[in-house]
């Protein structure tokens, strides 16, 4: 497994100024009154399940998503989902994003219309936008959108998953997906760096451990008027 810890390593060292940039803009969000949005589709929803309502995690955090993007609800038809025109635009319109927020858009490839609708929408809203892709995967196909996610982003954190998401063996790869291990080591380094910035942000605390569902019970009262979700 060093092959994978060693990929870990350098895809935080090779994001030190985007994860720094990343946990700003969450910052500032949170601090303003808005909201850090989650998107994803496919197997990029394990990551945006990352950001909500985790033990740990964030708060003020909105996941931005369609029963039709899971693959739990019908394998092909998620992919099929994320590849239809407008239903990206539908999500983020239906949100009601506004300036003070940040979107978190995450894609492996950033090349289909649900996540870059989605951040083509938020950038038009005044949002600042943060897309978890992978430049390499993304450069070696063809944009179904006219764009590529990262190119709509303020804030590129670079997963350097390889095209077509395989990592062994080595010399002809064919399995060991890893962008949902390098998509969590990532929001984990941002989650740090927002700690650092900003010690009292609003936090979950675990529902398994005696005496944390009053604090969780009173930021549901705080957030469930923006988070309907909650």
């Amino acid at each position: 497994m060093d092959d994978l810890t060693g990929m870990i390593t350098r895809t935080a060292a090779q994001n030190r100024e985007t994860i720094e940039a990343a946990a700003a803009a969450i910052v500032r969000s949170g601090r303003d009154g808005g909201l850090l949005y989650a998107a994803g589709a496919g197997h990029s929803l394990a990551a945006v399940m990352e950001t909500f309502f985790r033990a740990g995690g964030l708060a003020f955090v909105r996941p931005l998503w369609d029963p039709r993007v899971l693959p739990l609800a019908g394998a092909l038809a998620s992919t099929a989902a994320e590849r239809e025109p407008g239903l990206g635009r539908r999500v983020a319109e239906d949100a009601g994003l506004a300036a003070q927020d940040t979107v978190l858009v995450i894609s492996t490839s950033g090349i289909n219309p649900y996540p870059v609708e989605i951040a083509r929408h938020a950038r038009a809203a005044g949002a600042r936008v943060i897309a978890m892709t992978s430049t390499a995967a993304s450069a070696a196909a063809p944009p179904r959108a006219g764009e590529r996610l990262y190119e709509l982003a303020d804030v590129v954190l670079d997963t350097a998953v390889p095209p077509g998401d395989v990592t062994w063996p080595p010399q002809n790869p064919v399995t060991a997906p890893a962008s949902t291990l390098l998509t969590t080591a990532l929001w984990t380094a941002v989650l740090r760096r927002v700690d650092e910035i900003w010690p009292d942000a609003p936090r979950w605390l675990s529902a398994n451990m005696e005496g944390n569902d009053e604090v969780n019970s009173s930021l549901v009262e705080r957030y469930a008027p923006q988070i309907p979700e909650l």
